[in-house]
């Protein structure tokens, strides 16, 4: 409402007319979609109940229907392409906050600490944060937002479905804290913006994984002093920050 409140000749109310026009076809398209679904949908009712003297006829017409279905389809994808472009050029046209992100970079780089009891620690509590680093070392991590809803999400190339789940509000924190960079200059909804690991990021996985280790070694040296019938002794295992939510300045 705010940029159709510009005069109808201002690129930000062209823009926003634009998105509202594109969210109205892929409205019309999806409509359209979920029609030719129902359709094909009661074609087989008969069949999936045994009726098998309907049989013939069913599939006669679905042949029909079908290649409807088909170009019905292929009409919302173009409809959704277009209006993620129309959301994209309309935030382009939107004042950035980027220079505030590169001043809290800028700050973080000089030897600033993070500030402490934020409202996001959780994003990098316990091992978020070393989880979200050692994905974006393996590669091909993108930081992408739902063109509907405007919702930030993850995707990543070589993601196992057994391996951690990265939040975006963890991703967002370590960009904000200067242990990862995000590629800005792709479209943040097709492909997504790629994040790769700052020099501070790269130092704070190699204290992340060092401090895994040492903390694994300890506790098997434990383990082993027990089972063998030594009493263990809980101060000779060293305290270790495991968590990056204060990461170290570089």
């Amino acid at each position: 409402m705010h940029a159709l409140a510009h005069g109808p000749e201002e690129p930000l109310h062209q823009a926003a007319t634009r998105v509202i026009e594109a969210a109205a076809a892929l409205d019309e398209r999806h409509e359209s979609v979920l029609d030719a679904v129902q359709r094909a949908q009661r074609l087989l009712e008969g069949t999936g109940r045994g009726e098998v003297g309907r049989a013939q006829v069913s599939y006669a017409l679905l042949r029909t229907a079908l290649p409807d279905l088909g170009d019905g389809l292929a009409q919302q994808d173009r409809a959704y392409s277009q209006l993620v472009e129309s959301l994209s050029a309309y935030r382009r046209l939107l004042p950035s906050p980027e220079p505030a992100q590169h001043a809290s970079n800028k700050s973080h780089g000089q030897g600033q600490k993070t500030r402490p009891h934020r409202d996001d620690d959780w994003a990098v509590a316990g091992e978020r944060g070393l989880v979200a680093l050692e994905a974006v070392a393996a590669g091909g991590v993108r930081f992408r937002r739902n063109a509907i809803g405007e919702d930030p999400y993850i995707s990543r190339e070589k993601a196992q479905w057994q391996e951690p789940v990265v939040f975006p509000q963890t991703v967002q924190r370590l960009v904000a804290d200067g242990l990862l960079h995000q590629d800005i200059t792709e479209n943040v909804y097709r492909p997504g913006q790629l994040l790769s690991l700052t020099a501070q990021g790269e130092a704070a996985l190699r204290d992340g994984r060092a401090t895994t280790s040492r903390v694994s070694a300890a506790l098997g040296r434990t383990t082993t002093r027990t089972t063998s019938g030594a009493p263990s002794d809980p101060a000779a295992v060293p305290v270790a920050r495991t968590s990056l939510a204060t990461p170290r300045s570089r």
